[in-house]
């Protein structure tokens, strides 16, 4: 596997995830494992929502999956979500920020399994989770993406997230998709900065 996209969110979540899944090309070359936060007896219409919405495959993550091109992982209720080099791995450890799924397990993972490779995305949520993560993920040579935290529903995680990572990319939540697509495709002649 030549790298991963790692997303997490919260509350505000289903709206951007729609709108970033949409603008994804179909052949968008690398797997993407997301965090939503949700409760322990959610069900499986996020995975329905935003299928409907792309070409690329989505499913709720099963545990030693392997980790696919053009398939987007969403972590199934009441489970952490961790990455290893080509498959994807469920626990039930304690939650972490009162949260199973958490942001922050997926993200520290991801930095040490894929390094340089790994990017990360930051949107709209009412806590801190997912900004150590990204920390991490740059920490180790990966790419922070950062939703602007005025296009955000709760722009608690994002401003989160730069807090710990002044120097991630920051766009609006309708051109994250376009940024996505330039990080994994040409990420030797991009350095972070603003953009929109």
């Amino acid at each position: 596997m030549t790298g991963l996209v790692v997303i997490g969110t919260s509350w505000g979540g289903l709206t951007a995830l729609s709108t970033i899944v949409a603008g994804l090309p179909g052949d968008f070359p690398l797997p993407i494992c997301i965090v939503q936060h949700r409760s322990k007896d959610s069900d499986a219409l996020l995975v329905g929502l935003l299928q409907d919405l792309t070409s690329l495959t989505v499913r709720d993550a099963e545990d030693k999956e392997p980790l696919c091109p053009r398939t987007i992982y969403i972590a199934p209720p009441d489970y952490h979500m961790l990455v290893e080099t080509e498959y994807i791995s469920l626990t039930v450890d304690s939650p972490v920020r009162f949260s199973r799924p958490s942001i922050d397990v997926l993200f520290k993972s991801a930095s040490d399994t894929f390094g340089a490779s790994a990017t990360g995305v930051v949107l709209t949520g009412a806590n801190e989770d997912g900004a150590a993560g990204l920390a991490r993920i740059v920490s180790r040579g990966g790419k922070a993406l950062v939703q602007d935290p005025k296009t955000a529903e709760s722009p608690v995680m994002p401003l989160s997230a730069l807090r710990a990572v002044p120097g991630a990319r920051v766009a609006p939540l309708e051109e994250i998709s376009a940024e996505l697509v330039k990080l994994v495709t040409a990420p030797q002649v991009l350095r972070n900065r603003k953009v929109g």
